[in-house]
């Protein structure tokens, strides 16, 4: 990065490149320069249209969260067949289950070795929704929205404890804390403006769940991944280390505070094991996409959460460190390669796909969401 862009006009440039690559349809592309990140993810999404909401682009915002009603309201048939095969107690197969991402005009993205099936996105669209729809006065859930909400509610309530692929698509065989999170958030946030029973219900069973199974038995902090037992009745811990993706346990969805116990334990075992000495954060330990190098939006959570506990000035270290990563145009990568964990995997993802995502519009969005916290 230059040192001719301040803060506050990476900011700018941010919210700009986010409204440029918005398509017509409402829908935000992952990269516009990274052929395999040219879909509009329900996730990042759903994060992206959050940060344009706090950047006072509701217009741009509200756009995205239509173009999933539609996506949704196509996809009703389907739903309820899986929801009629799962009330019979038949097998599903994961290829048949909705998909993590769409094309930019909403069709399905099929014939792709995509980890496809992911409940983080549906659950974080329910969440942004219904945060969009409270910073924009609306008290009551639309109507033109019914459909896709109860649709939405419905099968997150029957599938939350299925195994399905994480945040980084991958580990489709195991059950993800930070998965479950995204379902919390968003039945806990739509809650307000639908009132069905089960709603109550599910928020619950998954915030005992989580302290009942995710829990590392020893450190007593949360793992990355559990996987159901042999038996079927329990679980094993699929991963024992900690991923930082649990942040969002904290930020923004609230299952549990940055002070209980094992919020906090977990939020020290991250900040031993994946910030670099740098100020970055990592993924996981092991992580091999691009040698596993520290990425743009967990370091933005890391001063997200720093925020939220009051350490405003750990925060704004973050925030610093982002700005510092931009290019000279002011694009923000998905990681960087720092503290690198194996050089050897980061060159054979560059032969293979070429440099990481740049610019990474849900990096862009989550410096967003840590400046407003900043700056206003």
């Amino acid at each position: 990065m230059t040192e001719t862009i301040t803060v506050h006009e990476l900011a700018k440039i941010s919210r700009q490149l986010i409204l440029w690559n918005q398509h017509p349809a409402g829908s935000y592309v992952a990269c516009p320069l990274f052929s395999h990140y040219g879909f509009s993810w329900l996730r990042d999404g759903s994060f992206i249209a959050y940060a344009m909401d706090i950047a006072g682009e509701k217009d741009s915002a509200g756009r995205f969260y239509e173009w999933v009603r539609r996506v949704l309201d196509r996809q009703r048939d389907r739903v309820e067949q899986l929801l009629h095969k799962h009330a019979n107690g038949e097998t599903i197969a994961q290829h048949e289950f909705l998909h993590t991402r769409y094309h930019l005009d909403g069709r399905d993205d099929d014939h792709s070795e995509w980890g496809h099936f992911q409940l983080d996105g549906y659950g974080a669209w329910l969440w942004g929704v219904a945060e969009h729809w409270k910073r924009t006065g609306i008290d009551e859930l639309p109507e033109s929205f019914r459909s896709s909400v109860e649709l939405t509610i419905r099968y997150l309530c029957a599938f939350w404890k299925q195994p399905n692929f994480d945040c980084w698509e991958e580990r489709n065989d195991q059950i993800h804390p930070s998965t479950l999170a995204c379902i919390y958030g968003g039945l806990s946030s739509i809650h307000r403006f639908v009132h069905m029973p089960e709603i109550a219900d599910v928020v619950n069973d998954i915030r005992l769940f989580l302290l009942k199974h995710c829990i590392h038995p020893e450190k007593k902090y949360f793992v990355k991944s559990i996987r159901p037992a042999a038996d079927s009745n329990s679980y094993d811990i699929g991963f024992e280390g900690v991923d930082a993706s649990l942040m969002w346990l904290a930020q923004p969805f609230q299952v549990f505070g940055v002070d209980h116990a094992i919020m906090n334990a977990t939020l020290a075992e991250l900040e031993a094991r994946l910030k670099s000495a740098d100020g970055g954060v990592r993924r996981y330990v092991g992580d091999e996409y691009y040698g596993g190098g520290e990425w743009i939006l967990l370091t933005a959570w890391y001063g997200w959460i720093d925020y939220s506990a009051g350490q405003y000035e750990q925060a704004a270290e973050s925030l610093q460190w982002i700005a510092r990563q931009a290019d000279a145009w002011g694009r923000l990568p998905e990681q960087v390669f720092h503290s690198l964990a194996s050089k050897d995997t980061y060159e054979q993802w560059v032969h293979r796909w070429g440099t990481p995502a740049t610019p990474l519009l849900w990096s862009h969005a989550m410096y967003l969401v840590l400046y407003s916290q900043l700056y206003g």
